[in-house]
């Protein structure tokens, strides 16, 4: 009898993508998108998709929360808006995209990143999101005034958490799912105003009353 490839007790009857080995069902269930970075196309995940979005999220939450009073203390309410303009803009572009991965996320934020370093670094072809981010990114900091080294400082730390919540899993979608889980189920109403500026092409209003299009999404650090 094989076993479980997770527990190593119950018999394994799935295959699993993620551990290239047969997974039992009460640890499929369990562990999916939680303690195990599953692929985007594993057949497991289709019919329950948002279910595994609100049990990540509820574990982002808890990480969420300790990032933001890590920046906060940092850099004040601006470090907290840089980082949520992040989220925002990642929730708008991927809520509905099935073949997203954490890594789109990542290399978009390290390309963002690079361009406050001194030394300028020539770049083929960027991928789309890298593009969307730095458009908006760009659109929030015009006419202000901005201190390139906190924003590299927050870039950073978010990158350090990015990397840490999605795992080892090179096509993690942990953070993402964690991501969407936590708009979607703690703040519905961010959600649904961002899922319409998606459709529309509309950006975003941060809490500082920096104008990013026509709708107003506040802050939810909690």
């Amino acid at each position: 009898m094989s076993k479980c490839i997770y527990c190593h007790e119950r018999k394994g009857k799935r295959s699993c993508p993620a551990l290239s080995g047969l997974i039992c069902s009460q640890c499929c269930g369990t562990h999916r998108m939680a303690s195990i970075t599953c692929p985007p196309d594993c057949v497991y995940l289709d019919s329950n998709v948002e279910y595994q979005q609100k049990r990540v999220g509820v574990q982002f939450e808890q990480d969420r929360r300790a990032l933001y009073k890590e920046l906060l203390e940092f850099g004040g309410d601006k470090a907290g808006e840089i980082f949520y303009l992040l989220e925002a803009i990642t929730f708008k572009h991927f809520h509905a995209r099935r073949d997203a991965q954490d890594g789109d996320v990542i290399t978009a934020i390290q390309s963002l990143r690079r361009s406050f370093s001194p030394i300028h670094i020539s770049e083929l072809a960027s991928p789309a999101f890298t593009e969307v981010l730095k458009k908006e990114y760009k659109a929030f900091t015009d006419g202000q005034k901005v201190d390139s080294q906190m924003v590299s400082e927050v870039l950073d730390r978010g990158l350090t958490f990015i990397n840490q919540f999605s795992g080892s899993g090179l096509r993690s979608t942990r953070f993402l799912s964690g991501l969407i889980g936590f708009f979607k189920s703690r703040h519905p109403d961010v959600a649904d105003q961002l899922m319409k500026l998606g459709d529309s092409g509309g950006r975003i209003i941060l809490p500082s009353g920096v104008q990013m299009g026509g709708q107003h999404a506040p802050l939810p650090t909690s």
